[in-house]
């Protein structure tokens, strides 16, 4: 089957708000490789936006799933319960960062997490208002919306957010902004928009997914945690994409000093499988009555199952350990191209979470990253781009991939950079 002839079916079967990147359509994967239809062979750096740190169809999660089949595969844990639903949530409460006894629920995407911490927050606090950063992203539904910090593509033609959700300018040295400029911003909104009396959550991603990939300082995260802890506002740190040893550390806020009071998890969780999570404090998790949360496909046995494999996988592979090595061998690539593509302005990210800036002069370029991203796919690796700007290519291989497929990579990304500067 040919791939221009599924995606002419896609076209007129498909709303068009369901943006697709590449027109290659996937038969089979395995680890950090993909081929398509027409068995073309790619080299997958964006695993379905950081899903697969463990890879595509990892051995053991594999295994733990279809062990899971031969016995069940939905009951509504909310109806009939089940132990490994319990096992996973008594593992992420011991390795979740957060101060005192933990607890945790199961939804199916990263969205709901993001949902039910605010409802959580709400519940517990008794407070309407939450507070968002530019340039965020948690998710396409209403309140996801109205917290991301991007109009294009997420919010435009949708109408009106929800209220009581206002935004301070995240720290992005490279953009003209600082922690002083944000966390004066943040006390300024704090006089001039909402009472911080009233508000129940800060929410904020320890490193910015799809604003850019910038990290958010230590300085920074240990002043949110001072003004939460002042004016009695709940922390939330989204570690949705940040999770799971992509940033070097099970959980990106491990980097930092604070602690959290609520922690969404999704995305690499369950290794491809749906599922998603909030953990947090015990005495704030319990706000919400019985009933309050939950949800059908909340908790799904697959994705319990493959998510308890998945933990099992980050330690007994070491993968933070590996993400730190991969992830500092491609930022040392990336800077020795850096005397001769002079639109690079930026290499960074903890762990193997990294990202390439882009500029034409001193005007952030979109064309160009997609140049790069178009030229690396022709040579069969698969890339994304991200930012405020869109002038930023991100890198989210698996930390399970091959040292001589990572090797190949690096050559087809140096390649690729090269002919996005002569197109």
């Amino acid at each position: 089957m040919q791939n221009a002839a599924i995606e002419s079916r896609r076209q007129s079967a498909l709303s068009r708000g369901v943006g697709v990147m590449t027109q290659i359509y996937a038969d089979r994967a395995e680890n950090a490789e993909i081929w398509d239809a027409e068995g073309n062979r790619y080299i997958d750096f964006a695993s379905g936006i950081a899903v697969l740190n463990t890879g595509h169809r990892h051995p053991k999660v594999i295994a733990a799933v279809k062990d899971q089949i031969d016995r069940f595969t939905h009951t509504c844990h909310q109806v009939v319960p089940y132990e490994n639903y319990v096992r996973l949530a008594e593992r992420l409460n011991a390795m979740v960062p957060a101060k005192g006894d933990k607890k945790s629920i199961f939804v199916t995407t990263g969205a709901e997490a993001v949902e039910n911490a605010v409802k959580i927050a709400r519940a517990a606090t008794g407070r309407q208002a939450v507070v968002a950063f530019t340039g965020a992203f948690h998710g396409r539904t209403f309140m996801g919306m109205a917290l991301t910090g991007k109009v294009v593509p997420y919010k435009v033609g949708f109408g009106g957010m929800p209220g009581d959700v206002f935004h301070a300018p995240f720290p992005v040295p490279l953009h003209g902004g600082s922690v002083e400029k944000s966390i004066d911003a943040l006390n300024y909104l704090f006089k001039a928009d909402v009472d911080p009396k009233r508000v129940a959550a800060i929410i904020v991603e320890p490193v910015q997914g799809e604003g850019g990939f910038y990290e958010a300082p230590r300085e920074f995260m240990t002043k949110l945690r001072g003004i939460c802890d002042e004016h009695g506002i709940l922390l939330i740190a989204d570690e949705v994409q940040t999770g799971f040893a992509r940033t070097g550390k099970m959980f990106a806020m491990e980097h930092h000093d604070v602690q959290p009071d609520l922690t969404t998890m999704a995305k690499s969780l369950a290794g491809g499988f749906p599922l998603a999570a909030v953990t947090g404090r015990a005495e704030v998790m319990d706000a919400p009555a019985p009933g309050g949360l939950g949800g059908t496909y909340g908790g799904s046995p697959l994705g319990i199952a493959a998510a308890n494999a998945v933990i099992d996988v980050i330690e007994e592979e070491g993968l933070c350990d590996r993400a730190n090595q991969l992830g500092a061998r491609l930022k040392q690539h990336l800077a020795s191209l850096r005397d001769e593509v002079p639109e690079i302005v930026d290499i960074r990210g903890p762990g193997f979470m990294n990202a390439v800036e882009f500029n034409k002069g001193d005007k952030p370029s979109a064309d160009f990253a997609n140049k790069v991203r178009t030229e690396a796919l022709n040579r069969g690796l698969l890339l994304l781009t991200c930012g405020v700007y869109g002038n930023v290519v991100r890198f989210l291989s698996p930390i399970t991939i091959q040292d001589e497929v990572f090797t190949e990579a690096l050559g087809k990304l140096e390649d690729s950079i090269r002919a996005a500067r002569s197109a």
